[in-house]
């Protein structure tokens, strides 16, 4: 869950934070190298099945739903902060915005919905681990038929390698963001088979695909 004051940061980052990110992305620094790499990534798995429906967990300010859209996709997008959410009204009119949290008791209004694809990209890191597996496993039910879930965020194949980018990013490393370890999340969901596509040194894209979910 996220406290108030850390929706209020997020409030406060909005008005620079795709310019921030690209910045970070382009200096090829930790946490956001191969932003742009990861987004296109998704983009073309999504795209690969024209016209499926969206689920975007973490829209932000809306840009990866307004490509999704432009290219005839469906987007449902969940964001928790309102000022994330107004900025992504003005980049993807189209676009079907709820306000609310990432947790496995997605907002009433998306009561029984389900979606071809459930996207999370950089939004999934503000949880503990537990708490993404939770919502993970919980995701499952809201998918249809031969649907999956897309997740492109900062991650690493081992500890150890959080670990070395922790040390070489010391001053930089946020102790409060939880990152994707491969080889921990492939132990803790075996009910799905997950494919790992490595984008850059500190960022991969992993698709879950329901495997034993009955």
């Amino acid at each position: 869950m996220k406290s108030s004051l850390e929706q209020h940061n997020f409030d406060l980052w909005q008005p620079t934070y795709d310019a921030d990110v690209i910045a970070c992305d382009e200096a090829g620094d930790y946490p956001f190298a191969g932003y742009r790499a990861l987004q296109d990534q998704v983009f073309e798995i999504i795209h690969a099945r024209p016209g499926v429906s969206v689920l975007d967990l973490g829209c932000g300010t809306g840009q990866m739903a307004a490509r999704l859209l432009r290219a005839g996709h469906p987007v449902t997008g969940l964001d928790f902060s309102p000022a994330m959410l107004a900025c992504a009204r003005e980049n993807a009119p189209g676009a079907r915005l709820v306000q609310g949290e990432l947790s496995p008791e997605l907002p009433e209004l998306l009561a029984g919905e389900t979606y071809d694809c459930i996207l999370a990209a950089y939004s999934l890191h503000h949880l503990t681990d537990e708490e993404k597996y939770a919502l993970l496993r919980a995701l499952a039910k809201r998918l249809r038929p031969d649907g999956v879930i897309l997740v492109g965020d900062v991650s690493f194949p081992t500890r150890a390698g959080l670990e070395a980018c922790r040390e070489a990013y010391d001053d930089e490393w946020d102790e409060e963001e939880y990152y994707f370890v491969r080889d921990e999340l492939e132990a803790a969901l075996p009910e799905y088979d997950i494919d790992c596509i490595p984008i850059s040194f500190c960022a991969d894209v992993y698709l879950l695909s329901p495997a034993n979910i009955n």
